[in-house]
């Protein structure tokens, strides 16, 4: 009986932690984040400081002891969401757990090979450690917002594409027969180059029209520029506001680390995993 009551104070500790870790709504959680994002934005800027020569020379054992101290916070970070998450397996195969391990790994990679034979290798796999700022997308509400929107909208956008291209297809076409190569429209891909660096109003300047009908249709696309850039802008607000209007509680599942449910969600809708315990901790 004893051991029984042990092992279900254990369970429930694990639950409690894992609403810290996993959880937004609940102060203990919302600590957690706070603390978590300023230690990734601490030592991305140690990743930074540490690719300059100065702060490199003058600074590394500092620097190096600072990313050690991160790693190692870091795993444990890892471990403790292993340990807490419903499947483990599952979230260690989400891009989020990947992205948490990838975090990780290239400082353990440098200690066993220090030797300078292989600097440039090891220099390559601590730039992945810059991959520990993606983290920070699952601490923005408005992110899964935005690329269900954006998701949505993919077809508006594939068919708005398809026109430009068309369109930048057809006006470098003529720019090719009004110029020709000695005014630098040496082909038609070239001419479909200027067409659309024109119509996105970057205008690079390498190659500028120089006849009157040139330069006519010059101004024409740039005027037509404008008008394309809104465009796409229009679309994604439309669906913004949509998505708005169908917004749902954002509860995390511990299992898929995913977002989105219903407020009367009993079970995760990407995965299939118990919701309803973690609603009640939240709720309480």
């Amino acid at each position: 009986m004893a051991a029984k009551n042990g092992a279900s104070d254990a369970h429930r500790s694990r639950d409690r932690l894992g609403d810290i870790i996993f959880g937004t709504e609940t102060p203990a959680g919302k600590t957690f984040d706070l603390i978590l994002i300023i230690a990734i934005l601490v030592s991305v800027a140690v990743v930074m400081l540490e690719s300059t020569e100065y702060f490199r020379t003058n600074y590394g054992p500092l620097l190096t002891g600072l990313e050690w101290g991160f790693t190692i916070l870091f795993t444990v970070e890892y471990l403790m969401r292993l340990y807490t998450a419903a499947r483990p397996w599952r979230y260690a195969r989400s891009f989020f757990g990947i992205v948490d391990l990838l975090s990780i790994i290239p400082t353990y990679i440098s200690y066993f090979f220090p030797g300078t034979q292989v600097l440039v290798a090891i220099r390559t796999l601590r730039i992945l450690r810059v991959f520990r700022v993606l983290k920070l997308v699952k601490f923005v509400r408005e992110a899964g917002v935005l690329g269900r929107a954006i998701v949505a909208s993919r077809h508006k956008i594939i068919v708005f594409l398809y026109t430009v291209l068309v369109l930048a297809v057809i006006v470098g076409s003529l720019m090719y027969l009004i110029e020709g190569e000695e005014h630098g429209f040496t082909s038609i891909p070239r001419s479909i180059y200027w067409a659309i660096v024109t119509v996105t109003t970057v205008g690079y300047g390498d190659i500028t029209p120089q006849t009157v009908a040139g330069q006519t249709l010059s101004a024409f696309l740039m005027i037509m520029g404008y008008a394309i850039i809104a465009v796409p802008t229009g679309i994604v607000t439309t669906e913004l506001a949509r998505e708005e209007m169908r917004s749902t509680a954002r509860l995390m599942c511990r299992s898929c680390n995913t977002e989105g449910h219903d407020p009367d969600a009993a079970y995760c809708k990407f995965c299939g995993e118990a919701l309803i315990n973690h609603l009640n901790a939240q709720r309480e």
